[in-house]
């Protein structure tokens, strides 16, 4: 049985939810994003000069700086768009239907906002306590850098969410009642698109990991029958991840601390992921129980 809220939070979507239409608006995104993103390729040219160009692009992969890190997080601009055009073009329906009612989505996201930091701050006093973290941005350079970080990682997961819980969980629920699909498809294609070359064989937990928080924010979704719960922690939780304590080989390009293991590392990098993976479970119960 699907909570009332959901059904009430879907109701939009059910007006059309040909499938068509769906992967017509996949590639509509697709299209916004790609569009976006080769743009900003273009207007970095006459900024970086010939000589670095090339290297600084390659180093996207894994931004190691503040302006890489900045560069990655603005192109989600591309598929926050693309989702706010399909969701009218071709469903005919208010792109802030996929934001659930205004009411419920600012309760649910300043109510996670309100557990989830002091929740964070613990885990990161915990890590700090028990790890030896590595300097990485000067703080100077990081205080000057925040309020805009914290401006495109608010635009880069909640273009997320609106995308995987908000556009494909509605349309795919408006159309199949098997939960497998509607849950279970965005959450492993959110999973796959995670993929870390580099991370080698530590992918396995840590898409794990990742699969985990796809199917509880579904799940939170779902019973809140808004956005805001899934968005509140993705917020909070990215801004840990790439504002405070990164792991190195992947986004540390605005961190203050990064790990002293790397992404590729097979003796601390899994018990860290498994350590992410219990914490990732036990704030999902929290943030379950409070809904």
């Amino acid at each position: 049985m699907r909570s009332p809220l959901f059904e009430a939070y879907i109701e939009p979507a059910r007006l059309y939810p040909e499938i068509w239409r769906l992967v017509v608006g996949l590639l509509v995104v697709l299209l916004v994003y790609v569009g976006v993103f080769s743009t900003m390729l273009v207007a970095a040219y006459p900024a970086l000069g010939p000589m670095a160009y090339f290297g600084w692009i390659m180093g996207l992969a894994a931004p190691a700086t503040p302006g890489q890190t900045l560069f990655v997080l603005t192109s989600f601009l591309g598929m926050g768009l693309g989702v706010l055009i399909a969701t009218p073009a071709l469903h005919y329906r208010e792109p802030g239907s996929l934001f659930g009612p205004a009411r419920d989505w600012a309760r649910g996201f300043f109510g996670a906002l309100k557990v989830l930091v002091p929740a964070y701050a613990l885990l990161f006093g915990l890590a700090f306590a028990t790890m030896p973290l590595e300097a990485n941005l000067d703080p100077g350079t990081w205080a000057r850098m925040l309020p805009l970080a914290l401006l495109l990682i608010l635009i880069q997961t909640g273009s997320e969410e609106l995308l995987f819980r908000g556009y494909l969980q509605q349309q795919l629920a408006a159309r199949f009642a098997w939960r497998a699909v509607w849950m279970g498809l965005p959450a492993l294609i959110f999973t796959a698109l995670h993929y870390n070359p580099a991370a080698g064989m530590n992918n396995a937990i840590g898409l794990v990991g990742i699969l985990a928080f796809a199917l509880a924010a579904a799940d939170l979704t779902e019973r809140s029958g808004s956005l805001g719960t899934a968005m509140g922690w993705h917020f909070v939780n990215n801004v840990s991840s790439l504002l405070f304590t990164s792991v190195k080989g992947t986004i540390t390009g605005l961190a203050l601390f990064v790990t002293p293991f790397d992404v590729t590392d097979t003796a601390t990098a899994p018990w860290a992921m498994a350590l992410d993976l219990i914490a990732i479970l036990l704030l999902w119960r929290l943030l379950r129980a409070l809904i």
